[in-house]
């Protein structure tokens, strides 16, 4: 083979390699498309949404050890998040956030009080929570361990979250959904 060839080909495999690890550490660290499966999150996200997930926003994960980056903030009540699901650790679920650590919280007549006081998110505010499942009986107060979150579904109709299987362990936390890129006619900002 003539060198000039073999030079094309070395400059060829070498830029597959580096786009490839370039790839991995955007996906690992920075930003990773997900696909929404169900309807437990309409109208935010339909079936067959594509979004990206901010992951360096809470502190992404770093593969084999149990560690993360320093984040840039903290989650907070009304982010959509996605993570590991804590009774599969090989699915990954998108919710709401709607409890703190540490907060005590109710789900009275269709609506969310966080420690004894109405929630006063316009987004969580505009939808109807069922009392369904263990941790969201009528009268129930429930304390949020620490390091720990409340999620529900904004279609409660039809959403298997915290009101069934409990409290997303921080953690679980892969990142924060910021946008649906497709199809086109959806794309936008989530909130």
């Amino acid at each position: 083979m003539n060198p000039a060839r073999k030079k094309i080909i070395r400059e060829w495999v070498e830029s597959i390699i580096i786009a490839f690890l370039l790839a991995m550490v955007i996906r690992t660290f920075v930003v990773q498309a997900f696909k929404i499966p169900t309807g437990s999150m309409r109208q935010t996200l339909l079936e067959g949404d594509l979004i990206l997930v901010n992951k360096f926003i809470y502190g992404a994960k770093i593969p084999f050890i149990n560690k993360r980056l320093p984040a840039l903030r903290q989650p907070k009540r009304g982010d959509v998040i996605v993570f590991i699901y804590p009774e599969d650790p090989k699915k990954d679920f998108i919710k709401r956030l709607v409890g703190l650590p540490g907060e005590t919280l109710e789900i009275r007549n269709g609506t969310i009080y966080i420690n004894d006081k109405l929630v006063s998110d316009a987004v969580l505010n505009q939808r109807y929570y069922y009392n369904r499942g263990n941790f969201a009986m009528e009268g129930q107060k429930l304390v949020i361990p620490k390091d720990s979150y409340f999620v529900l579904g904004d279609n409660s109709a039809s959403s298997k979250d915290s009101r069934y299987w409990g409290f997303v362990p921080a953690q679980n936390i892969l990142g924060k959904a910021i946008v649906i890129y497709f199809p086109l006619t959806r794309i936008r900002i989530i909130k």
